[in-house]
């Protein structure tokens, strides 16, 4: 009989999904996921289509780095309590909603905002949406870590990465329609009212139990060493528990989060204006790239979370980083090719379910590597390296397809993808060496 690695058989991994505080995630990847694309993809056609050239859309594209410089401020999210709210709602669902009222008011005002006649004025309030989202992007995920056990954040990151997608799949394809029928302002304006389901998710779910989390009181002491045990408590330690959990492997660790996604980011920047620069209508770019698309990322998500409950994160991380990497040399295939509708659909859908699968592992990964006593920080840390070395790499991404050509860049992209693959095979090899032996069930 063939034994089984994993301690989920098949029916219990699909079940994990009925866990309410799972379906919750839903409703929060939603409001996650909604405004990326509004300061990275989907701005980028919009600029485009406005007459921008490419070379400013890929620096206009370095607003994105606030997510990689998350981690600067999560600390503040992590420790600091918002005045009032904090006692009412908590600390994870207090952060939660002033990061949603900030996400709304960029919105709004990137909706007033004129691309070509003024240009900075797009590009600060696509600052602060982005800020708002990143601050959001903490809070959520301390929620995530801190509301379940560990053998749930599979499913959390599947549950987590379908409302990821839907809020994609409104901020892409719900946008693009928008345009197409009305203009890009009233497409931003709508996208501002999408965001309610944020605040509405906040005040129906839970706020974590963190009974458990021990925070030493300074209160009796005087204000500077008060500030000194703050800034100790909130930043110093949070990043030396990691390093001193993992020792020098650790820097292995940071190095695979580092270039994991650097492969598709940049692919992700000069899509849509690919799209449009090969023919295609704003209509078919929204009704394929921005609604099909992302639906079979959800599939994947979704797969995803049941294949790590069941043949663990490491065997699916390295799945997925090979995925990643064969499919973006399918958009290289498709720069040689006509325009056809039915091709962008292949490829699209392709990229997607292999994004789907690799990102909820990888969020099911970097959930592991955290210490409940500073989820907010660490989990942030990890985010924000994912993501800043990957988006200033991106941001050359115009300049790239300039100096030679977009079948050229793709092939350039995907190539950015091998690291991940290399370094996922150090991180196996160490993991095989270090967990205590398991009996295998029949």
């Amino acid at each position: 009989m063939r034994k089984r690695i994993s301690g989920h058989n098949w029916i219990e991994s699909f079940l994990v999904y009925k866990n309410p505080k799972v379906i919750s995630m839903l409703f929060l990847g939603f409001s996650a996921g909604l405004p990326i694309l509004l300061v990275f993809g989907t701005l980028s056609a919009w600029l485009r289509v406005e007459g921008v050239d490419k070379t400013t859309i890929g620096f206009v594209s370095w607003v994105a780095l606030a997510y990689g410089f998350k981690f600067t401020w999560s600390p503040l999210v992590d420790r600091l309590p918002v005045p009032w709210l904090s006692r009412v709602l908590g600390q994870r669902r207090s952060w939660m909603l002033v990061a949603q009222i900030g996400v709304i008011y960029g919105l709004i005002s990137m909706s007033s905002s004129d691309p070509m006649n003024g240009l900075q004025a797009v590009v600060l309030f696509a600052v602060i949406t982005a800020f708002s989202s990143a601050t959001q992007d903490i809070s959520i995920d301390a929620w995530r870590i801190e509301a379940i056990g560990e053998d749930f954040q599979g499913a959390m990151a599947g549950a987590y990465q379908l409302g990821y997608r839907l809020g994609m799949i409104v901020a892409g394809g719900g946008a693009f329609s928008l345009a197409h029928f009305y203009s890009w302002s009233t497409a931003y304006l709508f996208m501002a009212g999408f965001m309610l389901v944020g605040p509405l998710t906040v005040y129906l779910i839970a706020e974590p139990d963190r009974s458990e989390v021990v925070i030493e009181s300074a209160a009796n002491r005087p204000l500077l060493l008060r500030f000194q045990q703050w800034i100790l408590d909130a930043v110093v330690n949070p990043f030396a528990e990691f390093f001193e959990r993992q020792g020098l492997f650790a820097i292995i660790i940071l190095a695979f989060i580092m270039v994991f996604r650097i492969s598709d980011i940049t692919l992700g920047v000069m899509a849509n204006p690919f799209y449009i620069d090969m023919g295609y209508s704003e209509l078919e770019i929204g009704l394929v790239t921005k609604t099909v698309g992302p639906f079979v990322t959800i599939a994947g998500a979704l797969a995803g979370g049941v294949l790590v409950m069941h043949f663990g994160k490491m065997r699916m991380l390295m799945a997925g980083a090979i995925l990643v990497v064969i499919t973006n040399l399918l958009f290289s295939w498709l720069a040689s090719q006509q325009a056809e509708v039915i091709w962008l659909i292949l490829v699209v859908g392709a990229d997607n379910l292999a994004a789907g699968i690799a990102t909820t592992t990888f969020i099911a990964y970097l959930s592991s590597l955290t210490n409940k006593a500073y989820t907010a920080t660490q989990y942030a840390l990890f985010s924000s390296i994912m993501l800043l070395l990957a988006k200033f790499v991106a941001g050359f991404s115009g300049m790239v397809v300039d100096a030679s050509s977009y079948q050229l860049f793709f092939a350039y992209a995907a190539a950015l993808g091998i690291p991940s693959i290399l370094l996922i095979l150090v991180l196996m090899r160490h993991e095989k060496n270090h967990s205590p032996a398991k009996p295998l069930s029949a």
